[in-house]
């Protein structure tokens, strides 16, 4: 008899493969963020979509404060057209950063979301900026 785990069988890998390497296009993670966070190498605008009290509370280093409800298309007017944003929300276990997604692709901007959010990033041991 299977297990929990492999009573439903594991795709093919060729499945797999194009699963995971679609998924890489709509999230990114807190490492991968930290990674290239300040250096010539960020090809990003990182946006904190909590709002500004609990941004100033703590927040990613570098990250832009605009509360997902805030995203408008003139808010975003300074950045390039091609910008990507990244969006994060407090954790898992918020579904802000997939609202502020939303929001920047009916606008019509390429958006990532960074999965963990200020949980993540402190899980990581990452620090907190506060403002």
């Amino acid at each position: 008899m299977p297990s929990i785990v492999t009573e439903a069988a594991a795709a093919p890998s060729s499945e797999a493969l194009a699963h995971f390497e679609h998924s890489l296009r709509f999230e990114t993670d807190c490492w991968d963020v930290h990674s290239v966070m300040g250096t010539p190498q960020q090809d990003f605008v990182l946006l904190d979509v909590r709002g500004t009290e609990k941004y100033a509370a703590g927040h990613v280093p570098g990250a832009v404060d605009l509360a997902q409800r805030k995203i408008i298309g003139s808010r975003l007017a300074q950045y390039p057209e091609g910008t990507l944003f990244v969006t994060y929300c407090a954790g898992p276990h918020c579904n802000g950063a997939a609202r502020a997604a939303i929001r920047l692709a009916q606008l019509g901007r390429p958006v990532k979301i960074m999965t963990g959010g200020i949980t993540g990033w402190l899980d990581e041991g990452f620090a907190l900026a506060t403002s």
